[in-house]
């Protein structure tokens, strides 16, 4: 990235290679969380990512990357931690549903701290380890990048899912033998991703249900 760019100029020109042309507001707003999440960081360390140019490159739109791929109405971003890649995608989706989950009461207090402070009317925080939480109805779209291994997303995060519906694991470089094991019945399609002055591999695993 170039080092003089600042925070809010990364972001538009990371929004326009994305293809995104969000509001001024939502625009206000993702720098907003950006400046709330180093706030919160000095004491609750919810992320590595100390300097807010990376945290624009590697937090948002790392997560506004996958935008084109989301369906809704609802959708559940499982093991949020600090809201990511929910807090982003709910702020350019306002037509959407969102549940962020995580097991981690720090995190999910921040992103509730969050959530109220930039007024996001279409988000509903939990707390709660996956395997033991049950929403209804089920979501279109069940979205990670906190799980390292497809099939244990599949195995812990499925019964989110609707019929129908799909999972979606954001993953750096991708495992070959690991898209061979899936759990019977599950097909997945890795989907290359092009995160604007990030110098890295990524991807999302579409996984569906045959």
């Amino acid at each position: 990235m170039k080092r003089n760019a600042g925070p809010g100029q990364l972001l538009q020109r990371g929004l326009l290679a994305l293809g995104l042309e969000p509001a001024v507001s939502a625009v206000e707003n993702l720098l907003h969380y950006v400046d709330l999440l180093g706030k919160w960081n000095r004491t609750y360390n919810l992320t590595a990512i100390r300097d807010p140019r990376a945290m624009i490159t590697r937090h948002l739109l790392d997560s506004l990357a996958v935008m084109p791929y989301i369906e809704g109405p609802l959708l559940v971003d499982v093991g949020t931690g600090p809201g990511l890649p929910g807090i982003p995608l709910a702020m350019l989706s306002p037509d959407f549903s969102w549940v962020l989950l995580d097991c981690n009461a720090k995190k999910t207090r921040f992103v509730t701290q969050a959530v109220a402070e930039l007024g996001l009317k279409n988000i509903r925080v939990v707390t709660g380890r996956v395997a033991e939480v049950e929403l209804e109805p089920r979501c279109n779209t069940v979205i990670s990048r906190a799980f390292t291994d497809v099939t244990a997303f599949i195995n812990g995060a499925g019964h989110l899912c609707r019929e129908g519906g799909q999972m979606l694991a954001m993953k750096g470089a991708p495992d070959e033998h690991e898209l061979a094991q899936l759990p019977a019945g599950y097909q997945a399609e890795r989907i290359t991703l092009q995160v604007p002055d990030l110098d890295a591999q990524r991807c999302i695993i579409r996984i569906t249900h045959k």
